[in-house]
């Protein structure tokens, strides 16, 4: 299906090819794509030829603004966090780029701090949004990895130095010259720009492939929550069949460390500070144990019974309170960012010979890796999806931590240039 659209087809006329490749060739698959994402009082011609379903599949721009450019996107002007309408231009695709018709782009708790400038680093005006999945829909001639018509997707970063040791060793992610996928910068000094947009070109060595089991829209918070939460388990050793691990936080990431950690055949325990999302955990998401942290009676029952512990809580808390739970030679990961420093006795340490460590996104081979695990195991994130029009009522409801478990945006069905 993918070789019989050629450039000059497709040339023009992007979101519809990426939803006419997204039938697969299946033509009521195609139909209901063109009932919920085409032309109003328009149907298919009943041809599965994309020159005659073009037109079914078109709608018109979905929101005007001042600025000029061939993306559209959501961007925040300032401080203030709002997101509105935004145009700005994508590069031209070189020899080693893809385009990448977005589909979906998950929210993630960093496009909050970061459109309100909570870490102080923010330019504007902003784009968010670095968990990206969609369809390539045009490719450069060097390109070797994809074609027209594969899913694809994009984390947090679009290029590096390649040279240093952390390039080489498939840690891009700790790379000094490593880019973000938006509120960066490229060489020439031009500004990144994320997925809340229409579409993105990246060079192909930092694309993703999405296998086409994997659903789209579940997919897209695997590039930044899955990833976040598989890499540490991968590296300290958190993923061996029979551990005892242990989940403290129950949201984005944490739901996501659960299920690494059910697929790697652990027994899991969920740690919150709330009885309230005991069912959840082990009624939902399958998780064999939960303790609540302020139980005194289950904190003592559960001390020294765990192999490591995946923390994901970004507000402040009692490191002590947890380190209990670990047997000797356990490990501690820390993956939330709370934004006081933590206290601990060294004695808690010494005495146990535990590991107390951090971990931040993972590497690109790493996040393949990860992203070929999920669709082996139909590992894929609980989301809400939501509107482009949803997403400052989105970003507030963040805030009160109202989501389970990740707000997924439909770029496809709601943002068209």
């Amino acid at each position: 299906m993918a070789a019989t659209l050629k450039p000059e087809v497709i040339s023009g006329a992007h979101r519809e090819a990426a939803i006419f490749l997204q039938a697969g060739g299946d033509t009521q698959k195609l139909v209901v794509l063109q009932k919920e994402l085409g032309a109003e009082g328009k149907a298919l011609s009943g041809s599965e030829s994309f020159e005659a379903a073009k037109e079914a599949l078109h709608r018109p721009c979905s929101h005007k603004c001042s600025e000029t450019g061939d993306c559209l996107g959501f961007a925040a002007r300032d401080a203030s966090g709002t997101l509105a309408p935004f145009r700005f231009d994508r590069r031209p695709v070189s020899p080693d780029d893809i385009r990448i018709q977005i589909t979906h782009c998950g929210i993630c708790h960093s496009d909050l701090h970061q459109i309100k400038n909570e870490w102080g680093n923010s330019t504007f005006p902003m784009v968010p949004g670095h968990e990206i999945v969609g369809v390539v829909t045009e490719v450069g001639a060097n390109v070797t990895n994809f074609q027209v018509g594969d899913h694809a997707g994009i984390g947090c970063m679009v290029d590096s130095c390649k040279h240093c040791g952390q390039c080489e060793a498939g840690e891009e992610q700790y790379c000094s010259g490593c880019i973000f996928t938006y509120n960066g910068a490229y060489p020439d000094g031009t500004a990144t720009q994320g997925g809340y947009s229409t579409h993105y070109v990246v060079k192909q060595d930092f694309a993703l492939k999405v296998d086409k089991s994997l659903p789209l829209d579940a997919a897209a918070p695997l590039l930044c929550a899955g990833i976040t939460t598989y890499s540490p388990m991968k590296y300290y050793g958190l993923d061996k069949p029979g551990q005892k691990i242990g989940v403290v936080g129950l949201g984005g990431l944490g739901h996501m460390a659960v299920k690494w950690a059910k697929a790697f055949g652990a027994e899991v325990t969920v740690i919150s500070t709330s009885d309230s999302k005991r069912s959840e955990a082990l009624d939902r998401l399958g998780a064999h144990k939960f303790i609540v942290s302020k139980n005194e009676e289950e904190m003592k029952a559960a001390a020294g019974t765990l192999d490591g512990i995946v923390d994901t809580v970004s507000a402040k808390h009692d490191l002590q309170t947890y380190l209990a739970l670990l047997a000797t030679n356990g490990k501690y990961v820390i993956v939330g960012a709370p934004p006081e420093p933590f206290a601990l006795s060294s004695f808690t340490l010494l005495f146990k010979r535990l590991t107390v460590g951090g971990s931040l996104i993972g590497g690109i081979r790493e996040t393949q890796e990860m992203l070929d695990f999920a669709a082996k195991h139909g590992v894929v994130c609980d989301i809400e999806t939501i509107k482009i029009d949803e997403v400052n009522t989105a970003m507030e409801r963040l805030v009160k931590s109202d989501v389970r478990y990740r707000f997924v945006i439909d770029i496809q069905g709601s943002l068209v240039a």
